[in-house]
């Protein structure tokens, strides 16, 4: 198993998001990678791959409005954070914005994922972290490769951040390894709530499986997306499998889902399984409600490393900052089952 992380994905430094109608702290902290890296250990540093796989699956205008946006705020005298506070969500369409407020709002969807000074930088080099990790299991250094990027990445669509996410660092790797002749691919998203980014990158998408297991988007965020019936449209029909969950689920309820989960992956044919992981499917995650135990998420790790898949993990949610390397560490280990050096055959 290699890690992977950078540095300088701590430059991403939010002072506060609108939570529950009310100011609060930035719950997606530097301290979180830190935790997770002081209990992981040693780890590879990041590669630059540059922007093409970023180009692959962001909008070109998106990817610029990202690096300008905080320069532009500062710019139209405004301290602190730049956050969207106007929608279009009616009759959205491509217009010649210049003010930054507007293009905040057409480039978000929630005012809980502001732009901070060093958010291009950190985002840039989580999605390269990823990148790192991918190429680690393609050139057969290690078939299981883990990648600790901050800010986390699957809410993030193709034109658009949100909760917590800016760059879709699972969908990034996904593309650049179908890119490279490594499928057919698919991602498994198992963070408590739904990959709503990702989905939507693929949702038409013949080629790309996404299987996510998530809280009801009836009870928990993002609310729009994730429901049962969604389930791809056109040449994608069929390509993607939503499983909620209700809030309280623990791991007996769970494990005939993630069965399910991964029966659909293994009937797919897939090569390579990208896998998003969430530790906030932990009880003590002060933002979401499953009931795992510390062993649950272990028992989790070591299912789907029983798939024998060469597996990219992908780092995502988890706010129990004391807990959270601890939690992190025991689906890594689970994960090292079969991990030998072997080049991923292409296609």
């Amino acid at each position: 198993m290699t890690i992977v992380f950078d540095p300088r994905q701590l430059a991403h430094v939010p002072a506060r998001e609108l939570h529950n109608g009310d100011w609060t702290a930035y719950n997606e902290s530097p301290a979180r990678a830190e935790a997770i890296r002081a209990a992981l250990g040693p780890a590879v540093a990041a590669a630059d791959f540059g922007m093409a796989p970023l180009q692959r699956v962001h909008d070109a205008e998106y990817l610029a409005f990202l690096q300008v946006a905080h320069r532009d705020w500062v710019a139209a005298a405004r301290s602190g954070d730049a956050i969207g506070y106007t929608w279009p969500v009616v009759r959205r369409r491509a217009l010649d914005l210049t003010r930054i407020d507007a293009r905040l709002g057409r480039y978000s969807y929630d005012a809980a994922t502001p732009i901070a000074a060093g958010t291009w930088e950190g985002a840039y080099w989580s999605a390269q972290t990823a990148l790192t990790a991918l190429d680690q299991v393609a050139t057969g250094v290690t078939r299981r490769a883990f990648a600790l990027c901050r800010p986390p990445g699957h809410h993030a669509g193709r034109d658009y951040l949100g909760g917590y996410c800016y760059l879709n660092n699972a969908a990034i790797v996904a593309a650049e390894a179908r890119q490279r002749g490594l499928g057919p691919v698919a991602i498994l998203d198992v963070d408590y709530h739904h990959g709503n980014g990702t989905q939507d990158i693929f949702y038409d998408d013949a080629e790309m499986l996404f299987v996510s297991i998530h809280a009801d988007p009836a009870t928990d965020y993002p609310f729009f997306w994730g429901h049962a019936d969604e389930k791809g449209v056109g040449a994608g029909l069929g390509t993607t499998l939503n499983l909620p969950l209700p809030r309280g689920t623990g791991w007996d309820a769970y494990a005939p889902v993630l069965d399910e989960a991964l029966k659909a992956i293994t009937d797919y044919g897939t090569r390579l399984l990208v896998l998003s992981f969430g530790a906030d499917i932990y009880a003590g995650d002060p933002i979401s409600h499953f009931t795992f135990a510390r062993e649950d998420i272990a028992d989790l790790g070591k299912r789907i490393a029983a798939t024998g898949l060469p597996i990219v993990t992908i780092m995502e949610g988890g706010y129990a900052t004391d807990e959270l390397g601890y939690n992190v560490k025991v689906i890594t280990d689970a994960l090292l089952n079969e991990d030998s050096p072997t080049t991923v055959r292409h296609s």
